[in-house]
């Protein structure tokens, strides 16, 4: 476990082999959001058999508008990456404002590529035991 350091944010990170679940304290804003991209981008660099990625939002306190784009390019780095985003544990307000931005459904959906590896995948295995 390790914590990596801000004044208004403190991100505290839980890795295995293929999940990694940072829980996000404090603020998502300007002054610290870019904070949280360098620890993803740098857990999805250092475990490339990384499948799922969990941001633990119960301690997330204000979300400002470079927040929420930090958020949507987290979004994109993980689905480049083929790894599952999950976030967790969402606040009323973060919440409303992935609502009212329309942007709830893309953070919180599965990507894609990963549907389709887990239909395909399953697609499989109902072939061979026929």
């Amino acid at each position: 476990m390790s914590t990596l350091p801000s004044s208004h944010l403190r991100l505290t990170a839980v890795d295995t082999e293929s999940t990694v679940r940072i829980e996000l304290r404090g603020d998502l804003d300007y002054d610290n959001a870019d904070l949280l991209l360098e620890a993803v981008t740098d857990k999805l660099t250092a475990h490339p058999r990384l499948r799922d990625l969990h941001l633990g939002c119960a301690g997330l306190g204000a979300v400002d508008s470079t927040g929420l784009s930090i958020l949507l390019m987290v979004r994109r780095r993980t689905d480049a990456a083929h790894v599952s985003l999950h976030l967790e544990d969402m606040t009323p307000a973060l919440d409303r404002l992935l609502t009212i931005t329309g942007s709830r459904e893309y953070l919180t959906s599965l990507a894609a590529d990963t549907a389709r590896e887990s239909t395909g995948s399953e697609e499989l295995r109902a072939d061979t035991e026929e």
